[in-house]
């Protein structure tokens, strides 16, 4: 048991690592061909997710996940994590040089075939965000009414993505929805011990 917890939180932190250093032969790796991925600018498969990814960071756009300590739990060849993580994205809007500071919970699937742990879902759940001067003291310009109308949690992020020609749903799991979090935690916790 311990083994499979140890292999399941190394699954998820090269997963993340091999995106931050566009590794992606080795993200691409840790998805299970059929995997799905549900995050704010892209939903499809886990080897499209690496595809894209590769995309994006070839127009420049680039994220760094700063990760806590994932929690594991293992129940015969299903796993499930929680990885806390604060995305940063250094990027310009409007003339100016930003930070963007996006908090989550990354939730994780993953299976056992053939004897290797694969990624098969990744959903985050958003928690809140912030939008930075990277240089202090310079003023960011933001429509106020503009950016009022995307998600508390994840308002910003948004508000820069689709600056940046990214489309953001309006649906994703967020804190100001408690009662759609809940349900994914308790499906998730049912997929987990399905053959229980």
């Amino acid at each position: 048991m311990t083994q499979d917890v140890t292999a399941v939180a190394q699954l998820v932190l090269h997963e993340r690592q091999g995106r931050d250093r566009a590794w992606w032969d080795a993200m691409r790796q840790c998805y299970a061909p059929d995997s799905a991925v549900r995050i704010s600018w892209f939903r499809g498969s886990g080897p499209e997710f690496v595809d894209q990814s590769e995309r994006m960071s070839g127009r420049g756009d680039r994220a760094v996940h700063r990760l806590g300590p994932p929690v594991v739990d293992v129940h015969g060849e299903r796993a499930l994590v929680e990885l806390p993580a604060v995305i940063e994205v250094a990027t310009e809007l409007d003339g100016a040089e930003v930070v963007l500071t996006s908090c989550t919970r990354l939730i994780y699937r993953a299976a056992r075939s053939e004897g290797d742990w694969k990624i098969v879902s990744l959903d985050p759940v958003y928690e809140r965000d912030s939008l930075t001067p990277a240089v202090p003291g310079t003023e960011i310009r933001l429509d106020l009414d503009e950016v009022g109308r995307y998600r508390k949690p994840y308002r910003f992020l948004t508000h820069v993505l689709e600056r940046r020609g990214y489309g953001i749903g309006d649906d994703l799991y967020g804190d100001d929805r408690p009662d759609e979090v809940a349900r994914l935690y308790q499906d998730a916790h049912d997929w987990l011990n399905l053959f229980n």
